[in-house]
């Protein structure tokens, strides 16, 4: 089937592209040197629906009426085309932490944090990662102790997006050590909890303008409720949470790509070389059209992994795998292309292709690494 975007996405796509040059590009920079996206942006987001496509209509999202992972795909993509520290802050909390209590939520956990993150008056964030364990979820060593009163939570976690901006976090931890991939399960800690603490601001290679700390469990007591979904399926929930959260990744990688391209392309139209423009040479014109393959076919990858997800196909995750490994690789080139064709000027920090170049480098690891991706579809072939 053709992977263009319907009507309805190509005007949402209007919508996000609106958005971002009128929103976000104005506060690039601050947000770089504050670490952080500023605070009114977070109610923009929400009140122009971006942060609720998730969320069901009963709590002010706009879920429901299918397509939801391409429209998150959409948002994901033009969003870093202006930065992606900023749009790894919003993702992280709308469509990789909030969809925990969107799914797995009592009553209660929903009617206190749904609505509030669509609308972007609260923050979430997701607690998993930890010092010696990545990708290898299974392995968190984050103890969850049952008492009279609930649970106590030990641990640390390491890399988590928002955790000092977060007003809840979803954090994942083992119930029964002994029990594997089953032994795990998620809970609602709410940021001021006795027993929660975050490191200082991680000082990181891109995505300057997202908040990554440490957070640190020292005897967390909370009550029964804050169980998230059912005991002992967190490992569940995460692993199918991730499927998303690759797609966004993706087409992050997509909007670097795009924004880089479109970027150097003006450059070099306008730049001359010995009395000859750059375009006049056949080198330079061959090497933007292998950029523009490479991103279109990030492009179709992707969005057919996304479109997967929202039709539940059964090769949705080997679809979604695929798109990550290749998407996060090629916008590593292409933008890595964009600044060589710049020259000199690519390595300096005033040129927006340099901030692309190095929030770009991630994609390749967050959200589950190349060699994991590789994995996911190995197994098919070598059982």
């Amino acid at each position: 089937m053709s992977h263009d975007l319907d009507e309805v996405h190509e005007d949402f796509r209007a919508t996000c592209r609106a958005f971002t040059d009128q929103r976000v590009r104005p506060v690039v920079a601050e947000a770089e040197r504050e670490g952080r996206p500023p605070e009114r942006l977070w109610k923009e987001l929400g009140d122009a629906g971006l942060l609720g496509l998730l969320t069901p209509e009963e709590f002010g999202g706009s879920a429901g009426g299918g397509g939801e992972a391409t429209a998150v795909a959409v948002l994901s993509e033009e969003l870093s085309r202006a930065c992606g520290g900023i749009a790894v802050s919003a993702l992280v909390s709308a469509y990789m932490a909030a969809p925990h209590i969107v799914r797995h939520g009592t009553p209660e956990q929903r009617d206190r944090w749904v609505a509030a993150l669509a609308a972007g008056e609260a923050i979430a964030a997701i607690a998993v990662t930890e010092p010696g364990a990545g990708s290898d979820v299974a392995g968190i060593t984050t103890r969850a102790r049952r008492t009279d009163e609930g649970w106590v939570l030990d641990g640390r976690k390491m890399y988590i997006t928002n955790a000092g901006l977060a007003d809840v976090l979803v954090v994942g931890a083992k119930t029964d050590p002994g029990g594997g991939h089953r032994g795990i399960t998620t809970f609602v800690v709410p940021a001021g909890t006795p027993g929660l603490s975050m490191g200082a601001p991680l000082a990181k290679m891109g995505w300057h303008s997202s908040d990554t700390r440490e957070v640190v469990l020292d005897g967390v007591a909370l009550g029964e409720d804050a169980v998230l979904g059912v005991e002992g399926r967190g490992f569940h929930q995460i692993m199918s949470a991730f499927q998303l959260e690759r797609v966004a990744l993706a087409a992050m990688g997509i909007g670097h790509a795009a924004e880089a391209l479109d970027t150097v392309t003006e450059y070099v139209r306008g730049r001359e070389v010995a009395g000859e423009p750059l375009t006049g040479r056949q080198a330079i014109r061959h090497r933007l059209a292998a950029m523009e393959i490479e991103l279109e076919a990030a492009r179709v990858m992707t969005y057919k992994a996304a479109d997967r997800l929202d039709r539940g196909h059964p090769e949705a995750d080997r679809s979604v795998a695929a798109a990550k490994y290749f998407a996060a690789r090629a916008a590593a080139w292409i933008v890595d292309e964009a600044v060589q064709l710049f020259g000199g000027a690519g390595y300096l920090e005033e040129t927006p292709v340099a901030r692309h170049h190095r929030d770009v480098r991630i994609l390749r690891i967050g959200g589950g690494t190349d060699e994991i991706q590789l994995e996911i579809l190995a197994k098919r072939l070598v059982p």
